[in-house]
């Protein structure tokens, strides 16, 4: 792990500055190696144009001020503003970047994610999510809720490379008190309170759908405690509690595709076959993804559409982790799990029963057929449901079947594309509607006060959302002329520059040594070439 240090400058420098100029001195920016530096006194970039986040076209060229970790100015470039000033003396500062044919946009919130364990490095999670756009996230604490914290106070501090973070608590964590006492609902606002004093902001509510009166309870206190709610509504309790009882309750945000089309059924229940258990994934998901085929479309498009919206609730689709379920050898064979999926993470993924998210060792072309039914009809719902005036957010729930992070972080804005919503809407989920929902008001827009959270982008994503790869997107050039753009040339995360093709490097590297030794598996092993060995056999 790179732990940052301070630029260093000649001690006599140092020293003559400390005599003479005191008051002025300011601390010089980290350096974390050769991947990032800052934040800077003042950081200028220069000449770009500017996608605010907000659902609005892009605007400029401008110049951007950043002073510390905030954006203190943007001065506009174009040709009328430069007609009616004049020439202007272009901003300078202690660092300044060359943005012109470039697109800066706010950094992007991931409002559900994964780390897993070990052997999986923090850093190779990190810097893939910051190579590709993200510059908060919402974990699940896979390694433990006192390890995920220390990790969010590193970030807050700067003192790792990695983004702002927001772990997920559940209901309860570290107060102490009995299982009694935390569903009793007369309880919740004392409890929130308690959670709230030791760093909660993010409570997952899932397991309490059993107990409606509960949920609501602990719903509204946490709320007032000043944070927010996130439901992944399991299939084993939708019957008592489904994404309109959610939306009701008051719950913040409900993740994935659950209990959405239970809520539009003509019965109360799902028709679950004879000889379904919950606990078997293979099952689970199959049938997770058969329900909409049960579904009452027009209900699902016009009732449960408008109930949504009018109960507030958010909806985070993550469509990327479940993409694999529709065509799971795509999800198997992408480009990118040579040289950048860690070896762990594919053994995680093989199919494997003992593996949550690893059930595909019996994968029909009947569940892609339903998986691909679902896929259109769940997007059609989060269509009706923008349409409506509905808050659609942003998440992968990535490091889980197949969806490698930062890669899955692009492929989600692609697949919520794919539902109808406009390009602008789609950047504006990821950005500042995810920003409303985690309530943090100073993140989501390029704005002078705003956190300077930011991504500078070669070329429009507008034009090819794919131009957020790391690895960019083939493109022509004005004489026609094939290229291959340079995807976020640089990620900003509280005014600190990150240097985003150091980070790929580093990321190959730490993927080629969990891949040494590593023989053919039951997925790939039909497609390796077997060599011949030489020794006449």
């Amino acid at each position: 792990m790179y732990r940052p240090q301070t630029a260093r400058t000649s001690g006599c420098v140092v020293l003559l500055l400390l005599l003479l100029v005191p008051r002025f001195l300011s601390a010089q920016p980290r350096t974390y190696g050769d991947l990032a530096e800052g934040p800077y006194d003042r950081l200028v970039i220069r000449g770009a144009m500017v996608i605010p986040g907000h659902g609005g076209p892009p605007v400029g060229p401008y110049d951007l001020i950043i002073e510390g970790n905030r954006i203190a100015d943007m001065i506009p470039l174009d040709p009328v503003t430069l007609e009616r000033r004049g020439a202007l003396e272009r901003p300078t500062g202690d660092r300044v970047i060359d943005a012109e044919g470039m697109y800066v946009m706010p950094g992007m919130i991931d409002l559900h994610m994964h780390l897993r364990q070990e052997p999986m490095p923090l850093e190779y999670v990190y810097y893939l999510k910051l190579a590709h756009g993200v510059t908060t996230m919402v974990p699940a604490p896979d390694r433990g809720l006192d390890a995920a914290m220390e990790q969010a106070r590193l970030s807050a501090r700067n003192e790792i490379l990695a983004p702002r973070m927001f772990p997920i608590w559940s209901w309860g964590d570290k107060t102490g008190h009995d299982r009694a006492f935390l569903e009793d609902p007369a309880n919740a606002p004392q409890i929130a309170r308690e959670m709230r004093a030791q760093g909660m902001h993010v409570t997952s509510v899932g397991p309490l759908g059993w107990n409606p009166a509960l949920l609501a309870a602990v719903c509204r206190a946490v709320e007032a405690a000043g944070g927010i709610t996130t439901y992944h509504i399991p299939p084993s309790t939708a019957a008592v509690t489904n994404a309109v009882d959610a939306a009701r309750a008051g719950v913040t945000m409900i993740e994935h595709h659950y209990a959405y089309a239970e809520s539009s059924l003509d019965r109360s229940v799902q028709d679950f076959p004879r000889d379904y258990n919950y606990n078997d994934e293979n099952a689970r998901f199959r049938h997770a993804g058969k329900v909409w085929l049960e579904a009452n479309r027009e209900r699902l498009l016009t009732e449960v559409a408008d109930s949504l919206v009018a109960y507030g609730v958010t909806m985070l689709p993550t469509r990327v982790v479940y993409e694999a379920n529709r065509d799971i050898l795509r999800a198997q064979s992408l480009p990118w799990h040579e040289k950048y999926t860690h070896q762990a993470l594919i053994n995680w993924n093989l199919p494997n029963p003992a593996y949550h998210g690893s059930y595909h060792y019996d994968w029909t072309s009947d569940d892609e057929y339903y998986w691909s039914y679902a896929f259109d009809l769940w997007g059609e719902l989060i269509f009706a449901f923008n349409k409506r005036g509905g808050r659609v957010a942003y998440g992968t729930d990535d490091n889980y079947i197949w969806a490698t992070p930062g890669f899955s972080n692009v492929r989600e804005l692609q697949l919520l594309r794919e539902t109808g919503l406009h390009t602008l809407e789609v950047l504006k989920a990821a950005t500042y509607n995810s920003a409303r929902t985690l309530r943090q008001p100073d993140l989501g827009l390029v704005r002078p006060g705003f956190l300077a959270d930011l991504l500078i982008v070669d070329g429009s994503p507008l034009y090819n959302l794919r131009f957020l790869y790391a690895f960019g997107a083939l493109t022509l050039d004005e004489d026609g002329n094939m290229y291959r753009t340079r995807g976020i040339v640089h990620t900003i995360k509280d005014g600190i520059v990150i240097e985003n093709a150091r980070l790929m490097e580093e990321v190959a590297r730490m993927v080629a040594a969990s891949k040494q030794g590593v023989d053919a598996n039951p997925v790939n092993a039909p497609f390796i070439l077997q060599r011949p060995t030489g020794d006449g056999d």
